[in-house]
């Protein structure tokens, strides 16, 4: 006791064997039910975290951002003509890549029918184009020829005629022109006979379209209703007629 009367508390621990096994054995209890309360959260917490650290890697840094752009599919375009117009910058998060954006900037290429944009992990972006097939040459007043597609969309120039492919001779060729239009409709529905010698297709209206044929003989077509029958009956009197087949009534047919 001190001179002044008062106590000196002395905090001492007890020694474990002190203390009753009952309660040793809830304490226990109490801290597993505290450890089994936090340990979803801490795992949660441990998820989202590696979570983050993905998505921002992913999508926040250049560790897989685009290093090749792979151009499939081309004829007469070349891979960097595709390229540059998909104008993916260097290095962009793969992920955050738009893929319509891209593929709507390949499709202003006027000679891409269609295209396909896809990614490629680790870090290239494939583009695969389709390139408009030609079926008619349209020629220029520069003297030269425009290629055209079966939609009648011009997408090609050159500077001369390709084998194989016949002229096509409208006033306003293009594919919103009528006349363009019902020309090549007849054009698909010609037999292999009748193009193979063809040498032009002319469309001065939509119901006065004329074939020319080799050895200056001419089909007169009419307009492109019931084309598949009219070719089977101008293919039947190709040996048949000399100058001209008229197959715009292809039930009433006259040579000459």
């Amino acid at each position: 006791m001190s001179g002044g009367g008062g106590r000196n508390w002395r905090l001492v621990r007890a020694n474990t064997d002190a203390v009753p096994s009952s309660a040793r054995r809830f304490m226990a209890r109490a801290r597993q039910r505290r450890l089994r309360a936090a340990l979803p959260w801490a795992i949660a917490a441990g998820v989202a975290l590696v979570t983050g650290g993905l998505v921002w890697t992913v999508y926040g840094t250049p560790l897989l951002g685009v290093r090749t752009v792979e151009v499939v599919g081309v004829q007469f375009l070349t891979p960097l003509q595709v390229e540059e117009a998909a104008a993916v910058p260097a290095k962009e998060p793969l992920a955050r890549v738009d893929l319509g954006v891209v593929r709507a900037r390949v499709r202003t290429l006027a000679a891409v029918d269609r295209v396909t944009v896809r990614r490629s992990w680790p870090s290239t972006l494939v583009v695969e184009v389709v390139e408009r097939t030609p079926v008619a040459a349209v020629p220029t007043t520069a003297g030269k020829f425009s290629l055209v597609d079966a939609a009648g969309v011009p997408y090609r120039e050159v500077t001369r005629q390709p084998d194989g492919l016949p002229l096509l001779r409208t006033a306003s060729p293009g594919p919103a022109d009528l006349s363009t239009r019902s020309a090549l409709t007849v054009l698909g529905a010609l037999s292999t006979d009748l193009r193979e010698q063809l040498v032009a297709i002319s469309a001065a209206a939509p119901a006065q379209i004329k074939l020319q044929l080799t050895k200056d003989r001419v089909v007169v077509w009419g307009d492109d209703t019931e084309s598949d029958k009219k070719s089977q009956v101008a293919t039947a009197l190709l040996k048949k007629a000399d100058k001209q087949i008229d197959v715009s009534a292809p039930y009433y047919v006259t040579i000459r």
